[in-house]
């Protein structure tokens, strides 16, 4: 298959059609929430709108279908893993001698289990990203599972609306049906929802724990407006960390209280970054999270499931079957991974790190973080390597570097030209699921909805909170 994805509809335009159409664009992005706040001229009560793609990019249909039937089998899979202390031991043994974060959120697991798991439902809202694999027919290859703070579920509902209204004004209507419904943020909202009735007090609170300052303000907003319409007796209350270090305590039975709101769940939308913790009074509060009586999403155990070290031994021969039971469920999630590897200090991680310095253009290399903007490119990876010293080196895996294919289209930024030009572009995939259970029971298993986010092709990351990715929409392409 070529290394060019077809554009939606004939491009270039017109510089009088994109004069025209481009401030409509904008305005409707605006006034139907589609925005973000400015990281370089913040202020609570103003929006700009959130980058993004003009039209939509071309996915193969076979391959979106593909990600979307396997996400309920990666819900189980995560599931499973987060639920088997054996594994997570030693997955991360070598990791948390050399990961200062991934030691502290450890040691909280440890207090729990140890302690025993008060409350054993946890809620899980993952997404599975994808890119496109030029060199292997355009397949789908896993890019990592995100098991903590998945966002953009609200915005990326509202894409579809977006790059629809854009098409239907560029007398391309005919075109809509090749765009997939999305119902990601009425997904996971009943998903919170339902792990609100499970915890059993019609009163309790939804918590969501976020950023002491929150520029992706919509995408969370939404969350909460759409849990009070499909139930508008379900409160949401929103605390930081630090809020909770001071004002939340444990009631009889542990169950948890903010100020004087016993809280039902707990949405994590941060806590997934060093930066996160400035003192050990916030380190103080997770554990206190942690041990309480409230349903987690996601609890200790999922987000250490989502680090990469452990995304690695899950690609090694003979893994997946200690938590899959089906071989077709097997082999299908073994389709979906490239080649990742492991630094360890044994003869495997040596070799493995002398490919990469070979090569390092062919390669990612990717420390336990979340949120965009960590990971490590090309030639860098050399430089990387060689400044390491001891064990560091276990604090990161290395990933083979997947080539999507190229796209054509216009990236829309606040602040960008009256007339932008047409740019190559490349896409990521991301399929959210929602799973509730315990270690032997699983309440509910769904997918819900997808994200697309691109880039420019000469860009590393695609993270649009982090500044460098722009919000699409799927055209599906036979």
């Amino acid at each position: 298959m070529s290394n060019e994805m077809p554009t939606a509809i004939p491009l270039p335009l017109s510089d009088e059609v994109l004069r025209e159409l481009i401030p409509k664009a904008k305005d409707w992005a605006l006034m139907h929430g589609a925005a973000m706040r400015s990281k370089t001229s913040f202020s609570a009560d103003s929006l700009n709108f959130a980058p993004f793609v003009l039209t939509p990019s071309a996915v193969p249909r076979k391959e979106f279908q593909r990600a979307v039937d396997l996400q309920c089998v990666i819900n189980k899979l995560v599931h499973a893993v987060a639920h088997n202390r054996e594994f997570l031991v030693d997955c991360l043994k070598e990791t948390i001698k050399v990961d200062e974060f991934t030691k502290n959120l450890f040691n909280i697991y440890n207090i729990v289990t140890e302690e025993g798991i008060t409350q054993r439902t946890s809620l899980a809202i993952l997404r599975s990203d994808y890119m496109s694999h030029s060199l292997d027919n355009n397949r789908l290859k896993q890019v990592e599972v995100n098991t903590i703070a998945c966002s953009f579920a609200g915005i990326s509902s509202l894409l579809l609306q977006l790059n629809s209204f854009i098409l239907a004004e560029l007398h391309q209507a005919d075109k809509l049906a090749n765009m997939p419904e999305n119902h990601a943020l009425e997904g996971i909202c009943s998903g919170m929802l339902t792990a609100h009735r499970h915890y059993g007090v019609p009163n309790a609170v939804i918590l969501f724990l976020v950023e002491d300052t929150t520029y992706n303000i919509c995408d969370q907003r939404f969350h909460e407006f759409e849990i009070a319409r499909l139930n508008p007796r379900v409160r949401v209350k929103r605390r930081t960390l630090t809020d909770i270090a001071v004002d939340g305590r444990l009631g009889d039975k542990r169950i948890y209280f903010s100020d004087d709101f016993e809280v039902a769940v707990v949405y994590f939308r941060s806590g997934y970054e060093p930066d996160h913790y400035v003192t050990q009074g916030e380190w103080d509060a997770r554990l206190m999270i942690e041990r309480s009586l409230a349903i987690k999403c996601p609890s200790i155990q999922y987000h250490l499931a989502g680090t990469k070290k452990v995304q690695q031994e899950l690609a090694s021969p003979g893994c997946l079957e200690r938590f899959l039971d089906d071989p077709n469920e097997v082999e299908a999630v073994r389709s979906i991974f490239t080649g990742l590897y492991s630094l360890d200090m044994d003869d495997e991680g040596n070799k493995n790190v002398r490919m990469a310095l070979d090569h390092p253009e062919r390669y990612v290399l990717k420390p336990q973080r979340e949120g965009g903007g960590n990971n490590i490119y090309g030639h860098e990876i050399h430089t990387a390597l060689s400044r390491m010293r001891g064990t560091e080196r276990t604090g990161w895996i290395l990933m083979q570097r997947i080539e999507p294919p190229i796209a054509r289209s216009y990236i829309i930024r606040p602040g960008g030209p009256d007339v932008p030009e047409m740019v190559d572009m490349v896409s990521e995939l991301g399929i959210f699921g929602v799973i509730i259970g315990d270690e032997t029971n699983i309440l509910e298993n769904e997918q819900v909805g997808h994200m697309l986010r691109t880039k420019v092709a000469t860009a590393n990351e695609a993270g649009v909170a982090a500044g460098s990715g722009a919000l699409d929409s799927p055209f599906l392409i036979d």
